[in-house]
C-alpha cells in the first residue's frame, strides 16, 4: 500500500516513517509534503496513494484548505497535537485521526479500519456497513456549524458523543471552566463537554453580554448563576446551576462589574 506523509516537521516524519516500518513493513512511503501548497502539487503530480497521513496544522494554514484545491481519493488518517473536539467526528468510516505523539496500537487501529475499506473486502461488507465518508461534505457542515453569528460571535459549539457530532447552543451552556488540563463546558442539563479553545479564545469568541470571565478558568452564563451572596472585603460569593465543583468568588475589583453586568 503507498503512503503519502503531509508533515511539516522533519522530527515528526522521521519517527511516523519509523512507526509505519515497524507495524507494516509492507506499506511504501511514496513521498512527503510538508506545506499545503507541496501537497497539493504532490497529488496533482502523482497517482493517488492508498492513503495519506495528514497533519491537520501546517505552517501555510489547516490542512483541510488541501480539500478545496484538488480532489483527494486516498483514505485519509489525520494527525494533531490538539485533542480537539471536532476532531472525532473524524473516526467514522473510511476517516480516522490519530493524537500525536502517535502510539503504536493507535496507528496500528487505524491501519486495520484502511485494509477493511481496500476493494478487495468490499464484498465481504454487509447493509450495516458504514459508507465512505464525502470529506468535502463533512467540512462544509463543521465550517457552517461554527461559524460566528451576525454579532461577530460563536452562538454555538460542535461537541461529540460517541459517533454522534452534536450542536450544541450557547444559550443551553452554563458555564465554562478549565479543569487542569483542557476547556470545558456544562449545559443546563449537566452535561460536560471539552473544547479545543483555551480559556483566552473562549473569552473573545463569547458575547459579552451573555458571559462573564470572572477568573482566568472560568466564564460563567447570565443564566448559569443561581445566586449571589455578599462577603466580607466587597467580594462575592456565587453559586452556579448545575453545580460547580469549586467555590466561586467575584474580587473586590470585580464585584460592580460583575453586579451590573448580571442586573442587564
Amino acid at each position: 500500500m503507498n503512503v503519502l506523509i503531509v508533515e511539516d516537521e522533519e522530527l515528526a516524519v522521521r519517527k511516523l516513517r519509523k512507526l509505519v516500518t515497524e507495524v507494516d513493513p509492507d506499506l511504501k512511503i511514496q513521498g512527503v509534503a510538508g506545506s499545503i501548497e507541496d501537497a497539493v502539487s504532490w497529488l496533482k503530480d502523482h497517482a493517488a496513494p492508498d492513503l495519506i497521513f495528514m497533519d491537520i496544522e501546517l505552517a501555510d494554514g489547516q490542512s483541510f484548505e488541501i480539500f478545496n484545491q484538488v480532489e483527494v481519493k486516498s483514505h485519509v488518517i489525520f494527525t494533531t497535537s490538539y485533542d480537539e473536539y471536532v476532531m472525532p467526528a473524524f473516526r467514522i468510516n473510511s476517516i480516522d485521526y490519530l493524537l500525536k505523539p502517535i502510539l503504536k496500537d493507535d496507528l496500528k487501529r487505524s491501519l486495520e479500519k484502511v485494509y477493511h475499506w481496500k476493494p478487495e473486502n468490499l464484498s465481504q461488507q454487509t447493509a450495516n456497513t458504514p459508507q465512505p465518508i464525502d470529506i468535502k461534505k463533512l467540512l462544509g457542515e463543521l465550517k457552517d456549524v461554527c461559524k460566528p453569528a451576525d454579532n461577530g460571535y460563536i452562538h454555538r459549539f460542535l461537541a461529540v458523543q460517541g459517533q454522534k457530532m452534536l450542536s450544541i447552543e450557547t444559550d443551553v451552556i452554563r458555564y465554562f471552566y478549565h479543569d487542569g488540563q483542557s476547556s470545558c463546558f456544562r449545559t443546563g442539563n449537566g452535561q460536560h463537554y471539552q473544547l479545543h479553545y483555551n480559556m483566552d479564545e473562549l473569552a473573545c469568541l463569547l458575547d459579552p453580554e451573555q458571559f462573564y470571565r470572572i477568573s482566568e478558568t472560568l466564564i460563567v452564563a447570565q443564566h448559569g448563576v443561581e445566586k449571589v451572596l455578599a462577603q466580607p472585603g466587597n467580594r462575592l460569593s456565587i453559586t452556579l446551576r448545575p453545580s460547580f465543583e469549586n467555590e466561586v468568588i467575584v474580587n473586590a475589583g470585580q464585584a460592580a462589574n460583575f453586579r451590573n453586568w448580571l442586573g442587564r
